[in-house]
């Protein structure tokens, strides 16, 4: 089965929230069992098998856990492949880990389609894997991700001058995806046109510190990292509504609609930890230093994101210019 990373991220944060439900033995064993499952998952990226006291732990943690995760998904499942936008490498190793590999691809409808694909047996966690069949790549000297192949279009139709803005004479298909090559497989870091640059001239890569953070805060659906021309970094944050809903009535607070939530200080106190959390692994000038959470979850429906769930950035930045522009002035308003 295919699908957008934000299924995964539902699915890990259902499972974090009702270990988290279940009281504090419970999400206990859990947080040791998703630990196991990262080394695990660890061991085997290395092309090794756990062994000794890890592969003990991991036979207690799948009694435990992961065996009834699987048996969600109905107990023959191989494999899924997530495309469209980056996994969380932390996610990644947590299914992995529990029996559930996660098979990371990438490619465009430029190049028809899967172009690079993690392998069964062979997966490089926050990596989209191995070309596939004829294709050629290359990194060119600004880091943008070159294709060439079988695969590659011959142009667009009927638009004047934009074929030859992306394809060399020599056939090279310029993607506009940023990306290194690791041992063959490639790692994509962000869109050449989202990079950040701020007034202090250090890049961002916007999509890495999003898809970390989504792993860290099973309440929140989106973030958007933005600081582009700006003296820092700061960050639009989108709940998730279910699982939001489900935290206020467990909290007493279930009277409360989703925009009452998200003025909530205890709510705003959950984001704050996940934001602490995500800063201290990061640079400095990557940090998040102030964030305000949406009045409701992007959609498609308001043009925020598309079809196949990625973010329109760009259309984000501009409905919520001037929340944006209040928490560089000291001055963040409620909407």
């Amino acid at each position: 089965m295919a699908a957008a990373p934000r299924i995964f991220e539902k699915v890990y944060n259902r499972v974090v929230i009702q270990a988290k439900e279940g009281g504090a033995a419970r999400y206990r064993i859990f947080r040791w069992a998703a630990a196991v499952a990262d080394r695990v998952a660890r061991e085997h990226e290395r092309g090794r098998e756990p062994g000794g006291v890890l592969a003990a732990q991991h036979r207690v943690a799948d009694r435990l856990v992961f065996s009834k995760l699987r048996a969600r998904f109905g107990g023959r499942l191989r494999f899924f492949v997530s495309g469209s936008a980056p996994l969380a490498p932390e996610i990644g190793r947590f299914f992995h880990g529990a029996g559930i590999t996660i098979l990371e691809g990438y490619g465009l409808t430029e190049s028809s389609g899967a172009t690079f694909v993690n392998r069964p047996g062979e997966v490089r966690f926050g990596s989209v894997g191995l070309p596939m069949p004829g294709t050629e790549v290359r990194i060119a000297e600004d880091g943008e991700v070159m294709l060439r192949g079988g695969g590659v279009m011959r142009g667009y139709h009927n638009l004047s001058g934009a074929t030859e803005a992306v394809l060399t004479e020599d056939g090279w298909f310029a993607t506009g995806d940023i990306g290194v090559l690791e041992d063959g497989h490639l790692r994509i870091t962000d869109r050449k046109k989202e990079l950040i640059k701020t007034s202090g001239g250090k890049y961002v890569a916007p999509q890495g510190i999003e898809g970390r953070f989504k792993a860290l805060c099973p309440y929140v659906s989106n973030l958007v990292v933005h600081g582009d021309r700006r003296p820092y970094c700061v960050a639009l944050v989108a709940l998730d509504p279910e699982a939001i809903a489900e935290w206020a009535a467990d909290k007493g607070l279930g009277g409360l609609d989703y925009t009452a939530l998200t003025r909530e200080p205890a709510v705003r106190a959950i984001v704050q930890e996940a934001i602490d959390t995500l800063n201290r692994d990061l640079p400095r000038h990557e940090t998040v230093k102030r964030f305000a959470i949406l009045p409701s979850d992007l959609s498609v429906e308001e043009g925020e994101i598309t079809p196949s769930l990625k973010m329109r950035r760009r259309a984000i930045e501009e409905k919520y210019r001037e929340l944006l522009d209040g928490m560089y002035e000291g001055t963040v308003q409620s909407l």
